[in-house]
């Protein structure tokens, strides 16, 4: 059984027993087990700050080697980060408006709150412009980590690795060695913290059942709907680009990229399917050695769907909550969701789910205890996010070759 698997079925399992739990009054268990859930996001959440900034300068480190790979290579960069910021963008006008036409039952929210011990956060006035852009830049980093500031502090680390790609090649490689080492030891913690995932979702999970019962189901199915959605949306937005950008038919990029999803489906890794991507644009007209430069930095850099889901996913969580977020709040969120996706680079999907959604939150005043529960369901958005991104790679893939190809008859005239 795969960790996936594990972890999904002890948030079923918790539910189900919670519910039976609540019918023959076990009130001591739910004492009990609400502690133990606590812990684990502790444990979970203690190593948000430290990854998230190693991973940000190791990321951009990647990006800005990659870029100096040549034209094709900074044309490849460039596009991702324009289309990273694009549906990052749609994403924080879509997902509010999904939640305002079909919102989550206001029974179940209060179930929810209620079982997870929350009460709704209170917001105050939306900053002014300048107060706001003030409060961006960090007088103290430590102190900005120290008090969860992520936004601040995801500005101090993003200057902080753009100048160090300025540096010689060894004072370079000294810091990002550092802080690679760092991004390992603290995906190392994760690890172990989350080999007892089982046990920390089923407790939270348990007293959710005990204290919700079935409006947990409900919400759960809710959520998933609504994150997906965020998904398809950046999955969308491939179509046009291969047929526009690329100019290739819709019928035929249908063709040549389903062996693709085919097999991120049933992998849920963008890694997995980088032969059977490579395969694809070939049909499509792109040659080898032309896809052979965008795709594996897509591979490795490029998540379309990431910060469009990890944004929706803190805005569903605000929603659940009944906070009324100001539009800097989601300004902050959406900043900082487009920049971490950078940082989120071959990770496992529970991994990356805590590590990109915690300091999107963080920078939104969003509470993070329904992320212990949200990170179960995790599975069924990341089949979209694989897919997604898959579907994206190959036509921006397209888009570049056909560039590629304009720009040499060009010469050659």
């Amino acid at each position: 059984m795969s960790q996936t698997t594990r972890i999904l079925f002890a948030l079923l399992a918790g539910i189900a027993i919670g519910i039976l739990g609540a019918n023959l009054g076990w009130t001591t268990a739910a004492t009990i087990a609400e502690p133990i859930g606590n812990l684990w996001l502790d444990a979970l959440r203690m190593t948000v700050v430290p990854l998230v900034v190693s991973l940000l300068i190791t990321g951009i480190a990647r990006t800005a080697d990659s870029a100096r790979g040549g034209k094709l290579a900074l044309h490849s960069v460039l596009l991702f980060v324009g289309l990273l910021w694009l549906v990052t963008a749609i994403a924080a006008f879509l997902v509010p408006a999904l939640l305002k036409l079909w919102p989550m039952p206001q029974q179940a929210a209060a179930a929810l709150n209620a079982a997870l011990g929350q009460s709704r956060p209170e917001v105050g006035a939306a900053p002014g412009l300048a107060d706001f852009l003030k409060s961006v830049v960090p007088t103290n980093p430590i102190a900005a980590a120290a008090n969860d500031a992520m936004l601040p502090l995801i500005l101090f680390a993003t200057l902080f690795a753009i100048a160090t790609t300025r540096l010689d090649s060894d004072a370079r490689d000294r810091i990002t060695g550092l802080f690679s080492a760092i991004e390992r030891a603290m995906l190392e913690i994760v690890n172990w913290v989350l080999w007892i995932a089982p046990l920390g979702v089923f407790a939270l999970a348990f007293v959710v059942g005990m204290k919700a019962g079935t409006a947990a189901i409900g919400a759960l199915a809710h959520y998933i709907i609504i994150v997906s959605s965020a998904g398809f949306v950046a999955w969308a937005l491939a179509y046009p680009l291969a047929v526009l950008g690329g100019g290739v038919r819709l019928r035929d990029f249908l063709r040549a990229v389903a062996p693709a999803q085919a097999v991120a489906l049933s992998t849920q890794s963008s890694l997995a399917s980088l032969p059977a991507m490579l395969r694809g644009c070939q049909q499509l007209g792109v040659p080898v050695e032309v896809a052979g430069v965008p795709l594996p930095i897509a591979v490795a850099i490029f998540r379309v769907t990431s910060p469009a889901m990890n944004l929706a996913v803190a805005l569903y969580v605000a929603h659940w909550m009944g906070m009324d977020l100001s539009a800097s709040a989601i300004a902050a969120g959406a900043v900082v969701a487009a920049i971490t996706t950078l940082g989120s680079i071959s990770l496992p999907g529970q991994v990356s789910f805590l590590t990109s959604v915690t300091p999107i939150a963080l920078a939104m005043g969003v509470p993070l205890a329904p992320l212990g529960l949200l990170v179960a369901v995790e599975m069924i958005p990341d089949l979209v996010r694989t897919v997604g991104n898959v579907t994206m790679d190959v036509a921006a893939t397209t888009a570049l070759g056909r560039r590629q190809s304009n720009a040499k008859n060009r010469e050659g005239l």
